[in-house]
């Protein structure tokens, strides 16, 4: 015979057990704003203790861009382990906490694991999600879920063959799912079972959308911050700027007075002499500082772009008879190949002039002993039509370790350099709208030119 009283006395005990839980749970929602750490609560509390409300849940959150739910985190009643109550427990005050090494262990069971590979099409077809994502109401199935459905399918790899799923909703709007089961006892859900699910639900998705907006909140407020600092950061660049563009000018002047006094006097003294000496050192080093202020001044300005039809096959041409004497010099070969030609851009061709020069010069530098250069001018089609120049050498290539910082400002391997060469010639490519790149092959470097036929902009 079935003792009533004892019957209702435990389904009162359970139903206050309940209730404590749901306010407990209430408290601690206002003291969490970790999405994260907010989950791992929210599953954790249906599935720990002696007699567990749920043996497994599982929660997926919806993501609205790609039409899925996202497997976020899977707790069995084995891994619902950590949670604690702060404060007094017979407070109305307390709340439950969670350490991060529970969280961090509940993250890396193979049911967690599994649950966070799931992603589960929103497919109006299926009885499970119609109901629970476009209906926004509560799914319990009593039978094993059918086959041939996808969504179920997901739900059935995980293990769930009788299961609840319950909406994470906050003010209408469909946040994402959570399923619970208890595949290991069998134990079926009963009516009291999913009418708590649905009140605890309910406030676990008003935290959920909280906590969301809070994160965008700080994302915004540290996007904004950093907007401000870079800000700041660029209006002290462009005073320093300003200030090293005044020093250069009133410092050109004074140097090209001395280098030309130095000159005079290596032509007026005898050449064994030591003054002599003294005065080609003063020349040669106020004619290298020279070159670094011009170079200062060229980085540092914006010069216009006087853009004009131009032949780059005809620019070329042009860079390798300035060259024609150091080529000579160093003893070194150069082979062209120009192909499917003109090579028609709009561009300034002094400056373009500069960028090929440059690299000439340096490619002989690489190669005092002697050696080869290749130029080579193609037409290349990737969306429109470029015209792409390579200069190779077979100097020995550039060093793997710095060739990403080549183009960086005053960075030089020179015993003599101002760093300033390669990273005007990557200015003004950026500003005709092309591109360089610098790579080794074979013997040598390469240096890849890539420029839009027929376009041109400018900064």
């Amino acid at each position: 015979m079935v003792d009533h009283n004892t019957s209702h006395t435990t389904s009162a005990e359970k139903k206050l057990t309940d209730l404590a839980l749901l306010y407990r749970f209430s408290n601690t929602l206002l003291s969490t704003i970790s999405l994260n750490k907010l989950i791992h609560l929210i599953l954790t509390a249906l599935t720990s203790g002696k007699s567990p409300l749920f043996e497994r849940a599982m929660l997926f959150l919806r993501n609205e861009k790609s039409g899925v739910l996202q497997g976020m985190l899977g707790v069995s009643h084995e891994s619902a382990e950590g949670l604690v109550i702060v404060g007094d427990e017979e407070s109305l005050g307390s709340r439950l906490d969670i350490s991060d090494e529970a969280i961090a262990r509940q993250r890396t069971t193979a049911f967690c694991i599994r649950v966070r590979a799931t992603r589960i099409d929103i497919d109006e077809s299926c009885v499970a999600i119609n109901r629970v994502i476009l209906e926004n109401q509560l799914y319990h199935t009593e039978e094993a879920v059918r086959h041939g459905c996808p969504t179920c399918d997901s739900i059935r790899h995980l293990g769930a063959t009788v299961f609840a799923a319950i909406p994470l909703l906050s003010r209408d709007k469909n946040l994402g799912i959570i399923v619970v089961d208890n595949p290991e006892s069998g134990a079926r859900i009963t009516l009291e079972d999913l009418h708590f699910l649905q009140l605890f639900a309910s406030q676990a998705g008003m935290a959920i959308e909280n906590s969301m907006l809070y994160n965008r909140i700080e994302d915004a407020h540290s996007n904004l911050r950093d907007a401000r600092e870079r800000l700041v950061h660029g209006e002290r660049l462009a005073a320093i700027g300003e200030m090293a563009t005044y020093l250069v000018h009133e410092l050109k002047n004074p140097v090209v007075i001395i280098g030309g006094f130095a000159g005079r006097l290596l032509k007026a003294l005898p050449a064994e002499s030591r003054e002599h000496s003294y005065a080609d050192t003063i020349f040669r080093e106020t004619s290298r500082l020279e070159k670094m202020l011009a170079e200062i001044l060229i980085f540092s300005s914006k010069a216009p772009i006087c853009c004009n039809r131009c032949d780059v096959e005809a620019i070329l041409r042009e860079c390798i008879e300035s060259c024609t004497p150091t080529l000579e010099d160093y003893g070194i070969r150069l082979v062209t190949s120009f192909k499917d030609g003109p090579f028609l851009v709009l561009g300034d061709a002094h400056q373009l002039k500069q960028v090929f020069l440059n690299l000439l010069l340096n490619a002989c530098e690489a190669m005092p002993n002697g050696g080869a250069i290749k130029i080579s001018a193609q037409k290349l089609f990737l969306g429109k039509h470029f015209v792409t120049v390579s200069i190779s050498d077979t100097g020995g290539g550039i060093q793997p370790n710095i060739l990403f910082k080549i183009f960086n400002p005053f960075f030089t391997t020179k015993p003599h350099g101002t760093g300033l060469g390669l990273a005007i010639v990557n200015r003004i490519l950026l500003n005709h709208g092309g591109t360089i790149e610098a790579t080794n092959e074979g013997a040598g470097a390469v240096f890849k030119i890539s420029l839009p036929m027929k376009e041109c902009s400018s900064n």
